[in-house]
């Protein structure tokens, strides 16, 4: 896989506990950096997924209609 090179500024507090951490870890700032961003990409991934086969969905009018929705959210009929 191909790596490649990004600058990102961060405000000094955070760069001086990113130093804490990486000195508590043993590991190198960059190191954390790239924990913190495949953990973040992991965790939002499966939104983007979903969210692409929602308007695969939508486009294809596979969608309820409003009157619908409204009645699985309001059993009651309230």
């Amino acid at each position: 896989m191909e790596k490649y090179n990004v600058t990102v500024r961060l405000d000094s507090d955070d760069v001086t506990v990113l130093d804490r951490l990486a000195e508590y870890f043993d590991r190198d700032r960059s190191y954390l950096i790239k924990q913190a961003i495949a953990s973040y990409i992991e965790m939002h991934q499966w939104q983007l997924e979903e969210l692409e086969k929602a308007i695969v969905e939508a486009d294809a009018g596979e969608v309820l209609p409003h009157e619908q929705v409204v009645a699985m959210l309001d059993p009651g009929g309230k």
